[in-house]
């Protein structure tokens, strides 16, 4: 590989004058640099990111950790993202699985975004008390490194309880998300409280995994057991696209015999007949105000724990009974 040492005796100069060069320092006259450059562009000289990031104690670069890539969730989440950090000068790299981790320890980045339940809370902390700089979207830590951006999961699914109940329906069925997702655990805890306040429900848990497959599981367990209108509560839209799609191909109504609710308000609802409702929050919002509390982390401002909230999105897949 070719280095600034290789140029500077090409060129017949010192390798300072090289590296002044290569950063565009005004210190090397613009004839010098000139024929510095053109020698670098002859020899394919790449420059050695991580030398440079060793010297300069920062990558300009930000990690977005996600536990996977499927579903419709992520797009506008990264968007918002990636333009806070653009317009600051950083760069975004979205990482998967366990080995993605080791950027971290080893400095090639500058700050974290974790949505990865492949972290423990004590990878976290121990990572935050070696002083790296992290934004949590998916758990609660304390810790002065670490700033919490968190989903209003649980008044969201209150909203969506109470809605379902407000229009009669006295049987429900709850599609649960995975057990190892945050979101899912803190909407199920509202769930759990929303059916406390109504001893009248009869409601049934039915296991899911926020994918269309568990939703159509779903749909056949309510078939096989449908006794007249009932509602469902699915912990996130793309389980309810699930439901509606599998429920409609067996010949049932949703909205008339089958209320259907979900969570997230992707973009994929609007294309349901009829019109899902569900519960709606900024995804682009969230990603950008994650990436604008990790920058002030970095630059040692005091940061206060963000919400992001929630409303209903009401559409005809939910009618009165």
């Amino acid at each position: 590989m070719v280095s600034i040492k290789d140029i500077a005796k090409q060129a017949g100069v010192s390798i300072s004058t090289v590296s002044y060069a290569l950063n565009g320092n005004p210190k090397v006259t613009p004839e010098t640099s000139s024929r510095i450059l053109a020698i670098a562009k002859e020899l394919n000289y790449i420059p050695n990111a991580a030398a440079r990031q060793l010297k300069k104690q920062e990558s300009r670069i930000i990690g977005a950790f996600l536990t996977d890539f499927t579903g419709a969730f992520y797009g506008d989440l990264l968007q918002g993202m990636k333009e806070v950090l653009n317009r600051k000068g950083y760069d975004l790299i979205v990482c998967s699985g366990l080995q993605s981790h080791r950027l971290l320890p080893e400095r090639m980045i500058d700050g974290a975004i974790i949505l990865d339940s492949t972290f423990s809370d004590m990878e976290l902390l121990d990572f935050a008390d070696r002083g790296h700089r992290l934004v949590v979207l998916d758990r609660e830590l304390n810790h002065p490194a670490v700033n919490e951006v968190l989903l209003d999961n649980k008044a969201g699914a209150n909203l969506a309880m109470d809605y379902l109940i407000s229009m009669g329906h006295k049987k429900l069925y709850i599609v649960m998300g995975p057990s190892d997702s945050f979101d899912a655990r803190q909407r199920m805890i509202a769930v759990r409280q929303t059916l406390d306040r109504h001893p009248e429900v009869n409601a049934v848990l039915l296991e899911g995994d926020f994918n269309q497959g568990s939703g159509e599981a779903a749909a056949r367990t309510i078939i096989d057991q449908y006794d007249g209108p009932v509602g469902a509560f699915c912990l996130n839209d793309e389980m309810a696209i699930g439901l509606h799609n599998y429920a409609v191909s067996q010949g049932y109504r949703i909205g008339e015999q089958i209320s259907v609710i979900g969570f997230d308000n992707i973009e994929l609802t609007r294309y349901l007949q009829p019109r899902l409702s569900t519960i709606q929050y900024s995804k682009h919002r969230w990603g950008a105000m994650a990436s604008e509390q990790l920058l002030r982390l970095i630059q040692g401002e005091d940061v206060d724990h963000e919400r992001i909230y929630v409303t209903l999105v009401e559409g005809d897949s939910v009618k009165r009974v």
